[in-house]
């Protein structure tokens, strides 16, 4: 229990999270699709520079040391920089990159690692199981904090067999391992370089992946450059051998409107996260293509603060839920271009309950007589006041319209106004975010956690692993009691239907009210191919080249 007590205090919850001519989608169909891109295209081409436009919000410090970020858009670079022991796949499945084997013990609390004999890290060192027991300990020492100690679970220790064999020990089963092995954030770093940077790691990022670090300009851009020694590709990898590309520039536009400009003007060869109208005018365009994949994750959801009157009341809770009308605010905000969400984790991680699809529907007026029995009246102004307290909802917000959010709450104010609520954004900079979300200084909090487990509701919700700035305060018994049995059922049916009684039981206590499902987006010109979503929903560049 004192362990878990070490993580709880370290942790930081952050909430972030194929192609042809036209559109594709990938992700669910993952790396499999990775193959057609080239093939439609013809012959890959060597060499080139790509420019990537990405939304990083206006963050002006990069954080590329993967065991410390939490923020979604600086992993889509971390990605091409580490590899990691194992590779998600297609429907659940996991295979083999710097690991070339696995064995998981009946108990499921050893996992031996088989390493790969043949790779470096770009400073040249060996990776080896030494290396793979460095980042494990690494991560696991609590005076590291670091982001990804909750991704290790339960472990315990590592133990070098010999120069390419690791034996990961848990303390306890713990079935999200190998899905959370297979995040950017348990990618492995060089030992060397990590001693040698100390804490300006971050950046100066070392790794074994397909591109090396070059440089950074704070806040404005980071360049990559190929590993022209890499020949491990992962399990499902269109080639092995270096990447085409001989660079990526990754350029920090924050401004969606720039981003789309850039692209089509031709100073970025590529861009991510097109805005809904644009997205749609690029899709039809011969000039461009899109790539589209579902990000795993916790879905983008709302969190009313239940340590917090009057949102103890689950009554009140379901009055503000059901005053909402998600799906026509997900259709005027984002025009189709995202489906609504219904439970609390994306459609393609294991445990998604779909008998959750359409179980409720807006009712204003069932909102209005609760909210009447209760005694809440309608003031002068339309806001409801009872005893002197106005029916005010403080939103909490640090990261502005990152993904149109705050055109979506902007929605859902006029929504909530109808009905006697008086929604209202508190936007701060990320370190009162912080301390006002650890406090419970807010009424309501949103977001989203990429994350490829069901096991991310629980890192949310259970107060022995949520970090003290988690988006939810719940401390529900039963559902502690289910989030912890998922957590160490080995079974995938088994776990599913856990997370499937989970998931009904937050909704059915309106502890979050998921709203969208957010699919990550590539717009390309035509001269890009083979830039791929994988299964996670980050962009992967091994693959990609540029023609003519």
């Amino acid at each position: 229990m004192a362990r878990v007590g070490i993580r709880i205090a370290l942790s930081i919850a952050c909430f972030a999270a194929a192609c042809s001519r036209g559109d594709s989608t990938s992700g669910a169909a993952g790396l499999a699709s990775r193959q057609s891109v080239g093939d439609a295209a013809g012959s890959p081409v060597s060499g080139g520079t790509l420019v990537f436009a990405f939304d990083g919000a206006a963050i002006t410090e990069f954080d590329l040391d993967p065991h410390k970020s939490g923020f979604a858009p600086h992993h889509r670079i971390i990605r091409s920089i580490f590899d990691s022991l194992v590779v998600a796949l297609p429907n659940h499945r996991f295979g083999p990159w710097l690991a070339r084997s696995w064995d998981v013990a009946a108990d499921g609390r050893t996992y031996t690692f088989h390493l790969r004999d043949d790779v470096k890290f770009h400073d040249g060192t060996r990776f080896d199981a030494q290396a793979v027991k460095f980042n494990f300990d690494r991560i696991e020492d609590p005076k590291n904090a670091l982001f990804a100690l909750s991704d290790i679970g339960p472990y315990d220790s590592t133990i070098v067999v010999d120069d390419f064999t690791a034996q990961v020990k848990l303390t306890q089963p713990y079935a999200p391992f190998l899905a959370n092995l297979s995040k950017s954030s348990l990618g492995m770093v060089s030992p060397t370089a990590v001693k040698q940077y100390g804490d300006a790691f971050p950046v100066h990022p070392v790794g074994t992946g397909p591109f090396a670090f070059r440089s950074l300009e704070a806040g404005t851009e980071i360049v990559l450059d190929r590993n022209p020694d890499y020949h491990w590709s992962p399990s499902g990898a269109a080639h092995d051998g270096p990447a085409w590309l001989d660079r990526i520039v990754f350029k920090n536009v924050p401004e969606e409107a720039t981003r789309v400009a850039v692209l089509e003007n031709g100073q970025a060869d590529a861009a991510d996260l097109i805005p809904p109208q644009n997205l749609l005018e690029l899709r039809s365009s011969p000039e461009f293509h899109v790539v589209t994949g579902e990000l795993l994750n916790h879905n983008y959801s709302l969190y009313l603060n239940v340590g917090r009157d009057p949102w103890r009341d689950a009554r009140i809770r379901r009055a503000f839920k059901l005053s909402l009308d998600i799906g026509a605010a997900v259709h005027t905000v984002y025009l189709g271009t995202l489906s609504r969400a219904w439970a609390p984790i994306s459609p393609s991680i294991l445990g998604y309950d779909a008998t959750l699809e359409n179980s409720w529907k807006p009712d204003p007026e069932a909102a209005a007589r609760t909210l009447e029995d209760l005694g809440w009246r309608r003031g002068p102004d339309g806001v409801r006041i009872k005893d002197g307290q106005r029916l005010s909802v403080v939103v909490l917000d640090t990261q502005g319209n990152r993904e149109k959010r705050i055109d979506l709450l902007t929605v859902f104010r006029h929504q909530l106004r109808q009905n006697g609520f008086d929604l209202r954004i508190d936007s701060q900079p990320q370190g009162l975010y912080l301390a006002k979300s650890a406090a419970g200084e807010y009424d309501l909090l949103a977001g989203s956690l990429f994350a490829p487990d069901p096991d991310v509701m629980r890192r949310i919700h259970s107060p022995l692993f949520r970090a003290a700035t988690s988006v939810s305060k719940v401390n529900d018994a039963d559902l502690n009691r289910l989030l912890d049995a998922g957590a160490a059922e080995l079974d995938p049916a088994a776990r599913a239907k856990i997370y499937a009684q989970a998931e009904r039981l937050i909704l059915d206590e309106t502890y979050s009210i998921p709203v969208y499902v957010l699919l990550y987006t590539v717009a390309e010109a035509n001269r890009v191919h083979g830039v791929a979503i994988d299964v996670h929903g980050f962009p992967v560049f091994y693959d990609g080249w540029i023609g003519t």
